[in-house]
């Protein structure tokens, strides 16, 4: 039940090119987490990120705990931008 504690959406975009903001998005949903807010609601931890960049650095999957680690660099390819979801509250 912990799902009734995080903020619904009220919409979602697709996005069309690379930002960081989608950046962000890809690595939350690869994680498993629709984005940071549900993440940090769930997992009650900061979101270590990158200096040089600010992106995220790593992440606990939602699924079994185990660890995402993630590059300085982008990792969210041209081809997987269409697959990202960026929410609207």
């Amino acid at each position: 039940m912990a799902d009734l504690q995080v903020q619904q959406p009220k919409s979602l975009i697709r996005p069309k090119s690379w930002s960081a903001e989608v950046e962000d998005a890809y690595r939350f949903q690869l994680a498993g987490y629709r984005d940071e807010l549900e993440y940090i609601a769930l997992t009650k931890a900061d979101v270590p990120r990158w200096p040089e960049t600010g992106f995220v650095k790593k992440l606990q999957r939602k699924k079994d705990g185990y660890f995402y680690y993630y590059n300085r660099a982008r990792e969210c390819s041209d081809k997987d931008i269409h697959k990202c979801k960026i929410y609207v509250y």
